[in-house]
């Protein structure tokens, strides 16, 4: 009978405390939990063929990655961590930095609002109406950044909304490396 309650009991207490080991190192700078790893690390972008958004110019094809380092940016105007980054990629685009974006899942009217209220940061835009490119990268939640080297590589992953610090830390420097 008093199994019945110790077992229980033991089983949460063993998960806390690997819980809580977790959080420690996330918190610490042990782990960073935006930085996944991604198959396509050091090897060539996944194609892209991606008309514009309905009623915009432009587009995202694989012949656009080249030549140089460039941000690839997975958004919606329905993700609030999409809303939360925009204007760390207006910054970027400011201070010269090629900025893509692919447009997951998104309806055309909502996408051109989301931009008409933030900005344009983006050098090119494709729209992935059915999330098939999105796949092909891999992606798997909103926002994802890419760092695509001047031969077309992936050569970043970055899961969630960019932080200010993910920018100097990580971001920034790579740029820098890449466009050397």
């Amino acid at each position: 009978m008093r199994l019945r309650y110790v077992v229980p009991a033991l089983v949460f207490a063993v998960l806390a405390a690997v819980f809580a080991l977790y959080l420690h190192q996330v918190g610490s700078g042990g782990k960073n939990i935006a930085e996944v790893p991604s198959v396509f690390i050091e090897r060539a972008a996944p194609p892209l063929a991606l008309p514009p958004i309905e009623g915009m110019t432009g587009g995202l094809a694989s012949a656009d990655l080249g030549g140089r380092a460039v941000l690839v940016n997975v958004f919606a105007s329905w993700c609030p961590p999409c809303r939360a980054e925009h204007p760390l990629l207006m910054r970027l685009a400011r201070e010269g930095v090629l900025v893509y974006g692919i447009n997951v899942k998104d309806k055309p009217a909502d996408a051109k609002a989301f931009l008409a209220e933030l900005g344009n940061p983006f050098a090119r835009i494709g729209a992935d109406r059915q999330g098939r490119a999105a796949i092909d990268w891999g992606v798997y939640g909103y926002p994802e950044t890419f760092v695509v080297d001047r031969d077309s590589r992936i050569r970043y992953r970055h899961v969630g909304a960019i932080t200010e610090r993910d920018l100097e830390t990580v971001i920034r420097p790579l740029l820098a490396r890449l466009a050397r």
